[in-house]
């Protein structure tokens, strides 16, 4: 057993996050497993270890966090390597501001909580709510493909991984599950292709998590 536990959905994207994280840094990991479709997440159990009520949750020792990019700069923090936000502060700055354009921008307004309530108890149908979903990605992509023309390296901000591309990954993943249109966006696409072929990202994705159904 290990004094490191992550409590996430497998399809959760905050969840896969901390995942590639933790797959990054080599850091060995017990997964519990919390349906969000079932509302487990309300259960009183993980509330009192989460008030949010929200996966991810990370036990490190004797540490509780919450929030997906609180946990992976935590982590970066006590486990630096390999580094996930530069040194430098402007360019530390600028990959920050990269991964909160994705985690606070477009993944909250897409999100299975306010997708299931634009269904009920707002009554939109399924094409409505794709549709929704689909515009407020390709918006943020728009900003990100800018970033990513001008980068010198296979990644986000050139030769090596970052928060941002942590946070790429699952959102690109969610595009293709909505069928968001993504030839407008080749720059991401390549540096999707490129995050993917690495071991540590592939570990994480979601079909390859135990509580997997797909």
């Amino acid at each position: 057993m290990s004094d490191r536990v992550l409590y996430g959905y497998w399809r959760s994207s905050a969840a896969y996050r901390v995942r590639i994280a933790l797959a990054l840094k080599s850091l060995a990991y017990d997964g519990k497993a919390i349906d969000i479709r079932t509302g487990a997440q309300n259960g009183v159990g993980f509330k009192l270890l989460n008030p949010q009520g929200l996966v991810p949750y990370l036990i490190d020792g004797e540490a509780g966090l919450n929030q997906s990019l609180a946990i992976i700069e935590y982590l970066d923090e006590v486990y630096p390597e390999p580094r996930l936000l530069p040194d430098e502060p402007l360019a530390r700055a600028r990959v920050r501001a990269a991964a909160l354009a994705i985690a606070c921008d477009i993944h909250p307004i897409n999100n299975l909580r306010v997708l299931k309530y634009l269904k009920e108890p707002l009554g939109h149908a399924q094409e409505e709510i794709d549709a929704w979903a689909q515009h407020w990605i390709e918006t943020g992509f728009a900003a990100l493909e800018e970033i990513a023309e001008g980068s010198k390296g296979p990644y986000l901000f050139g030769d090596s991984v970052t928060l941002a591309d942590i946070c790429l990954v699952p959102q690109m993943y969610n595009a293709r599950r909505v069928r968001a249109d993504l030839t407008h966006f080749p720059r991401l696409v390549v540096i999707d292709k490129a995050l993917n072929a690495l071991p540590e990202v592939r570990a994480a994705r979601p079909e390859a998590q135990p509580d997997a159904d797909v």
